[in-house]
């Protein structure tokens, strides 16, 4: 039978970011998407996940979710049986990078939810096309579902999130790094850095999509998933 599959959603997002995936994939897996909301740190939103999730299972995370599975991975590398990250970072934030986020704080604690998610996705790191203004007023839509209480701790934990390069040099089990091309912040080399990390990972770059591959060409992403999800299991 195939392993579960839990999917973690970006800061800002909720399950509606896997939309397709979920109906790509429910026919053949157990799919759950983990929500991000618990916790003032990484560190404690994945021990809190840890403690629902199945024995073992496959995780896939984007941007925030990518951060909580290599937390999760780090913590429990036994339950996890394959990784995908996407859009993601091994890095701790830096000072400056930290500071730059301050005015989209100050603007969610009055209340503007529409300018916070501008400044954390700002729309030109979505793909140019007219899928753009339609996954921005998605993501609008899911801002304000989570609340700004929810939005602001997600960004806090990012700011404080730890180094993970040691942790992925560890990782041996099938592995996918995915990035949209449009994201910016030379995503692309980023991500060929984090995949020249861990041992089995394959890099699969998605040309027509930027920041959240996941809404913006469904199918490929729902393709490389799977793609990975078919790899063979690595013996440890």
């Amino acid at each position: 039978m195939n392993e579960p599959i839990v999917l973690l959603p970006d800061m800002m997002c909720d399950a509606r970011l896997y939309g397709p995936q979920l109906a790509a994939f429910s026919k053949s897996f157990a799919i759950t998407v983990a929500p991000l909301t618990g916790g003032d740190r990484i560190e404690e939103m994945a021990s809190n996940l840890l403690d629902v999730l199945p024995r073992r299972f496959a995780v896939a995370g984007l941007g925030l979710g990518a951060s909580a599975a290599m937390e999760i991975v780090r913590r429990a590398p036994d339950r996890v049986t394959r990784i995908a990250l996407m859009n993601a970072s091994a890095f701790a934030e830096t000072p400056q990078t930290v500071a730059d986020f301050e005015p989209v704080v100050v603007k969610a604690r009055a209340g503007n939810l529409r300018d916070f998610a501008a400044g954390v996705i700002p729309p030109e790191t979505l793909a140019p096309g007219p899928m753009r203004a339609e996954v921005m007023e998605l993501v609008h839509d899911m801002v304000a579902h989570l609340g700004k209480e929810t939005v602001i701790r997600q960004l806090r934990a990012m700011q404080r999130r730890r180094d993970y390069q040691a942790v992925l040099r560890k990782i041996k089990i099938p592995a996918l790094v995915l990035c949209g091309a449009h994201e910016g912040g030379a995503p692309i080399k980023r991500h060929k850095f984090l995949a020249d990390l861990i041992p089995y990972a394959e890099l699969t770059v998605i040309e027509s999509a930027g920041r959240l591959p996941s809404l913006e060409q469904p199918d490929e992403t729902t393709d490389a998933l799977m793609t990975w999800l078919r790899q063979p299991l690595v013996l440890r």
